[in-house]
């Protein structure tokens, strides 16, 4: 039997770098395509795998076996974790055992030392784990770095900064997909981690993630034909994305569709490359924050400027509580949305820069000249 090939993938965010070791190929390419557009993702030796945190994930039957074995026979508490029932158990060593029995997937944390393990069964369930675990190790190393992660959607021209806050519905990802059709690039569609530096200003980095992207709004981007030629030729948008959007994609409906409790819609799901490959759009890996803007969406109105101050408040800043569907059972991110002096220094930094309120209609050209001649 062949040896496996170990790929030892140096993800690097500012100054914190995480490493994932995997032997299963499938495994190391998502996390390759993941970050790399967004955060720097490439290859480093093997050998070279153990210096600093290190989150080893692959497919491995007997493994994960064990570890819900291990979980099942200690005292552990129920949590859900990306809408799956997880068992979570901690011993008298700072290492946290978790275990999904519904995607089967086993968590391992030393705490202590930093090391990560992922065991699975299944290669995309691997995959789709360990971008996450390895995304939530980088946000509680930059955390500790003095960064804070906001609930804002980023755009950016010249290396200056659109920062776009928001409720939900509020139109943070309009404003940021239609600066990016003309000609901006596209940071953030809906939370960026900001620091103050020594020179007094605001720099901005990306959450990488997919963007979650309403079939209403995928219309008025043009985005529907090439969404649903790309789907016939084969290509994949991310596996998170509901079987029914796929097919809505597919057969060229352009309305929306809503879970059964009619609150929520479905949405596609894109990778950070796909913006590109597919659509054309640029990324920005860094900025340099120069503007506060606040959208409010009126579906029958023409875009205008407003004559509204509002503040940044709590709900503006990332916490662990708002991480409903991700809470920090490993104890990855303690310091949930940065140190209360981070927050402080940040919303001081924010308060200084230009605020912009602003009407956006549903015509999304509209917007987009009245948002690049107003921010210009």
């Amino acid at each position: 039997m062949d040896t496996p090939i170990m790929t030892a993938l140096r993800l690097h965010a500012a100054d914190q770098h995480l490493t994932l070791l995997s032997s299963t190929p499938a495994v190391a390419d998502y996390n390759r395509r993941y970050f790399g557009s967004w955060w720097k993702a490439f290859e480093v030796p093997a050998a070279t795998a153990w210096t600093g945190p290190l989150l080893a994930a692959d497919v491995n039957e007997a493994e994960y076996a064990g570890l819900r074995a291990l979980v099942e026979a200690s005292p552990h508490e129920k949590a859900s974790y990306a809408r799956a029932e997880t068992l979570v158990a901690h011993d008298a060593t700072g290492t946290i055992t978790a275990v999904s029995p519904g995607p089967q997937l086993a968590y391992l944390h030393h705490t202590l030392s930093g090391y990560l393990s992922l065991r699975g069964t299944d290669a995309e369930q691997v995959g789709l784990a360990s971008a996450r675990i390895a995304r939530d190790t980088l946000r509680g190393l930059l955390l500790a770095d003095g960064w804070t992660l906001l609930h804002a959607s980023a755009a950016v021209r010249d290396g200056q900064a659109v920062l776009t806050f928001g409720a939900k519905g509020a139109g943070k990802t309009t404003t940021a997909l239609a600066l990016a059709t003309r000609g901006w690039q596209l940071l953030a569609n809906d939370r960026v981690f900001v620091r103050p530096t020594r020179a007094g200003h605001l720099d901005v980095l990306p959450w990488p993630s997919a963007a979650a992207i309403g079939l209403g709004l995928l219309d008025a981007l043009g985005w529907c034909d090439i969404a649903r030629t790309r789907l016939h030729d084969g290509d994949r948008l991310h596996p998170t994305q509901h079987p029914e959007v796929t097919q809505a994609l597919m057969t060229g409906r352009r309305t929306p569709l809503w879970e059964s409790d009619g609150r929520r819609e479905r949405k596609a799901h894109i990778f950070p490359d796909q913006f590109n490959a597919w659509f054309g759009l640029d990324l920005a890996t860094e900025g340099r924050a120069a503007t506060v803007l606040f959208p409010q969406i009126d579906p029958s109105a023409r875009p205008a400027a407003l004559n509204q101050h509002r503040a940044l408040g709590d709900e503006d800043f990332m916490h662990g509580a708002t991480e409903d569907r991700y809470p920090d059972i490993l104890g990855l991110a303690p310091t949930g949305s940065g140190s209360d002096h981070a927050r402080q220094a940040v919303a001081a930094h924010l308060a200084q820069l230009p605020h912009c309120s602003v009407r956006l209609g549903h015509d999304l050209a509209a917007n987009a000249d009245f948002l690049a001649h107003h921010l210009a």
